[in-house]
């Protein structure tokens, strides 16, 4: 005999599909206890936050920048009233300071090239370097001065470089030579330019002979000066001056014993030429 199959009672359903019904219902409870988009609004909430800190920090930072700008430009300590100054001989160091025209200035709007040019154009100053950094010494400023070579004397007293810039005089250097220009119609300005071979055609005949103290110039002439035995010799603007003083002495050997002459001039030397006071009989 064969086993007979039970009938399931009626209204009855098989287990898997009563499981796959009550996990279909517990996965809506779940959703309904979610409501829809609340975990994007989560993020969102966290999102605008961040925003929120990033605003507040950027103000902090233009505050603090704007506080620290404004002890930069309102500090005392940043207004330039004094300066450092090394390297000065001649010029003092309080007209150092009113060239360089810092005074009162910040040091933020300080240029060193425009302070460096200001003063380079005065005579006395060949050189100048100028350091902007922190207080207290916020400005520096070292100078090379132009050395003195000769005394030029043109109704005023000035003082000549080897390059023949003219400067103001500072004060009184022994032993320096003494250039007289006697005609002069008009006195000589600092800054002004005497022709460098007449600078160093003075010193070439100072060193010749180291006993002239006081040279003559002549615009026309050229240099000069008061030979000992009476008369006056010019040698012109001063080029190729050994060459000069080689025909001077020459000729002045030749003449002497038959002339007296009042001037020689020597411009140049291939012809030279004088003028007579008196023969010797």
């Amino acid at each position: 005999m064969q086993p007979r199959s039970q009938a399931l009672p009626a209204g009855s359903t098989p287990t898997s599909l009563r499981q796959r019904r009550s996990e279909r219902r517990a996965r809506r409870e779940r959703l309904a206890v979610r409501r829809p988009g609340e975990g994007v609004a989560r993020r969102r909430r966290v999102s605008i936050w961040q925003v929120l800190n990033w605003r507040v920090v950027s103000a902090l930072l233009v505050l603090g920048f704007g506080f620290v700008l404004y002890l930069f430009l309102s500090m005392e300590a940043f207004y330039v009233s004094s300066v450092a100054i090394g390297g000065e001989k001649y010029v003092t160091r309080e007209e150092i300071f009113r060239y360089s025209d810092v005074a009162r200035r910040h040091i933020f709007w300080i240029d060193p090239a425009d302070v460096e040019a200001r003063l380079e154009e005065v005579p006395n100053i060949a050189d100048a370097t100028v350091l902007v950094g922190w207080p207290p010494n916020a400005v520096q400023i070292i100078v090379v001065e132009r050395e003195p070579a000769l005394i030029w004397e043109q109704q005023i007293r000035v003082w000549v470089d080897v390059n023949g810039i003219v400067m103001k005089q500072r004060e009184d250097i022994e032993g320096l030579l003494r250039i007289v220009v006697p005609n002069a119609t008009e006195p000589i300005s600092v800054g002004q330019h005497i022709p460098k071979t007449v600078v160093e055609g003075a010193l070439a005949l100072r060193y010749r002979y180291p006993n002239i103290d006081v040279l003559l110039y002549d615009s026309m002439k050229g240099l000069g000066y008061h030979d000992g035995r009476g008369w006056t010799v010019w040698f012109g603007t001063g080029e190729d001056m050994d060459t000069k003083l080689r025909v001077y002495n020459a000729l002045v050997a030749e003449i002497v014993s038959q002339v007296q002459p009042g001037e020689i001039i020597m411009a140049d030397p291939d012809r030279p030429y004088y003028t007579v006071l008196w023969r010797n009989s």
